[in-house]
């Protein structure tokens, strides 16, 4: 009983700090749009693009060789090009196109679906069944944080939220597979493939968006270049597919509904964007719905191990709680 008592408060602890690593993952990617925002003040959308995947691959390259950390089996590799083309090239192309159009505020709301998004894909990939009651808190999350950008943007959707809607789908599959994997591999080893994998790619886009694209480098862009390649392409995700590999990829996702409120508050203190009056209602229904999903969820339930019968001296089995005769 002890044991088993022992074996439940060890899954609660590993949850409890699945859940810190996944919200803090969710912290660190909040400043992304602001730095991206930064960032556009010196580099054109495609050098940025390019730049931050090739410094985050030749860091994560760097740590896998210090780690001697072997190649993955030929079965990750799937999921790997997903992690990559989503995550790495598909979603900072696409965000960093529509910033050119729309505010930060905009766009960090717009993708407060990508959780929803997530959840979904990854419950179809793993054949995972949720509560009714997740889904609905999901569901209500996603619409209010829509329901807010729409009337934002006076109801009209624009070429930018094209680029989003497009972003946050490649994002929620790379996230997805990303999650999965990190059951099978370190978390950090997870996005780091990834990078890597992409590194040919985003070296390409990086020559030929120099060649082609202004660049006005300042303070200012260097910095926030630095983070989206450090912060937000690789050392968020190590704590984000971590948290994922602890709580699930549908629980963690939900947690990420609290990213465009923060980014709202990021984009108003750093930017001087000003904060819609309705920010502060939507982050409390928000907030809301991020718990219920968290309780509706559930920690992880303990798989019953099977004992097998007691067998007695003159060998008859005897079931449990049964007696011989």
């Amino acid at each position: 009983m002890r044991e088993h008592d022992s074996a439940i408060r060890s899954r609660s602890v590993s949850e409890s700090g699945g859940t810190l690593l996944a919200g803090a993952a969710v912290l660190l990617f909040s400043f992304s749009f602001p730095a991206t925002f930064w960032a556009l003040e010196g580099f054109g959308p495609w050098t940025v693009t390019g730049v931050r995947g090739v410094l985050a691959g030749l860091l994560a390259a760097a740590c896998l060789a210090g780690g001697r950390v072997p190649v993955p089996a030929r079965r990750h590799w799937r999921g790997l090009v997903a992690v990559a083309g989503g995550c790495v090239v598909g979603f900072p192309l696409l965000t960093t196109l529509a910033l050119q159009t729309s505010s930060t505020a905009h766009s960090a709301v717009v993708i407060g679906v990508l959780p929803l998004a997530t959840a979904a894909i990854s419950a179809a990939l793993t054949r995972t069944r949720l509560p009714r009651l997740f889904w609905w808190a999901a569901l209500a999350g996603a619409a209010i944080v829509v329901g807010f950008a729409l009337q934002q943007s006076h109801g009209r959707l624009t070429a930018g939220d094209l680029y989003l809607f497009g972003a946050l789908l490649v994002c929620a599959a790379g996230y997805a597979e990303g999650g999965r994997l990190a059951r099978h591999l370190p978390g950090w080893q997870v996005i780091a493939w990834g990078v890597v994998a992409a590194l040919p790619l985003t070296a390409v886009t990086t020559v030929v968006a120099l060649a082609s694209e202004p660049v006005h480098p300042t303070v200012r862009s260097l910095t926030a270049m630095a983070y989206v390649a450090a912060v937000s392409q690789f050392g968020g995700f190590v704590l984000w597919y971590r948290g994922m590999a602890a709580i699930g990829v549908p629980r963690a996702s939900q947690l990420q509904l609290a990213q465009p409120l923060l980014t709202l508050l990021w984009s108003a203190l750093l930017i001087g964007e000003r904060l819609p009056s309705l920010a502060l209602p939507t982050a409390t229904l928000v907030l809301a719905c991020i718990a219920v999903t968290q309780r509706a969820s559930g920690p992880a339930r303990p798989q019953a191990v099977a004992t097998p019968p007691h067998v007695s001296t003159s060998g008859q089995i005897i079931p449990h709680g049964g007696r011989s005769d």
